[in-house]
């Protein structure tokens, strides 16, 4: 496994989530994340922790992931049951993390991650979507971009790692591309889609663990 902090997609040839912030900005993000009141609230009484859904089983990789999430100081951190729970849960916790457990084959996570990408609450289809490898290839690298995941983290999982590549996620502006068929991250899959579709649609978004996510920048563009 990678023992670095980079993106794993970048060494594949592939823009990063987001460009490498500076240090001070990714200590604020790791303090919101991890050191707030065990209530969950600052002291004007909003919410400023975020959740965790983990997908996958209860044993194994799936609980080792939990019990990884829970050591980085989500408010809260749930088996992933329904797209119902999560929509209840974003109103006790504005911004949702679904985590994915390694799996044998990533096709397998298809059916939760479009239900995710393509759910008609804002709160759901922009949280951020993580897959956790232990064995990653190229192909499992290149599916999980197709399926509008945010990252893929590899081993070493280590909390220091784990968390400042979560942190990433929140307190920037992110660019997005949507098309009949995708939502994610723009990672090269924009051209395939938009060459296919002949448009998309590119939106800018912000995640905070106060608002959840915000839409700063919503317009059409067709491929050339």
């Amino acid at each position: 496994g990678r023992s670095d902090d980079r993106p794993f997609f970048v060494g594949e040839g592939l823009p990063p989530v987001g460009q490498r912030d500076e240090s001070a900005r990714l200590n604020r993000a790791a303090i919101r994340l991890r050191h707030t009141p065990a209530s969950g609230r600052s002291s004007n009484g909003g919410n400023v922790r975020a959740c965790a859904f983990v997908v996958g089983p209860h044993d194994g990789p799936g609980a080792a992931l939990a019990h990884l999430a829970r050591g980085l100081g989500f408010a809260a951190v749930s088996p992933f049951a329904s797209l119902a729970a999560a929509e209840a849960q974003a109103q006790q916790t504005p911004l949702l993390f679904f985590l994915f457990a390694a799996v044998d084959d990533v096709l397998g996570l298809k059916a939760t991650a479009d239900a995710v990408r393509f759910s008609p609450s804002r709160r759901i289809r922009f949280s951020p979507m993580v897959y956790f490898s232990e064995s990653p290839s190229l192909d499992a690298i290149r599916t999980c971009v197709e399926m509008g995941f945010d990252d893929v983290i590899t081993l070493p999982f280590t909390s220091h790692r784990v968390s400042g590549r979560l942190d990433r996620l929140v307190d920037h502006t992110q660019v997005y591309f949507e098309t009949a068929d995708y939502l994610g991250p723009d990672r090269g899959v924009r051209l395939a889609h938009g060459q296919r579709n002949g448009q998309y649609r590119r939106l800018e978004i912000m995640r905070t663990v106060l608002s959840g996510v915000s839409v700063m920048r919503d317009e059409m563009q067709v491929a050339v």
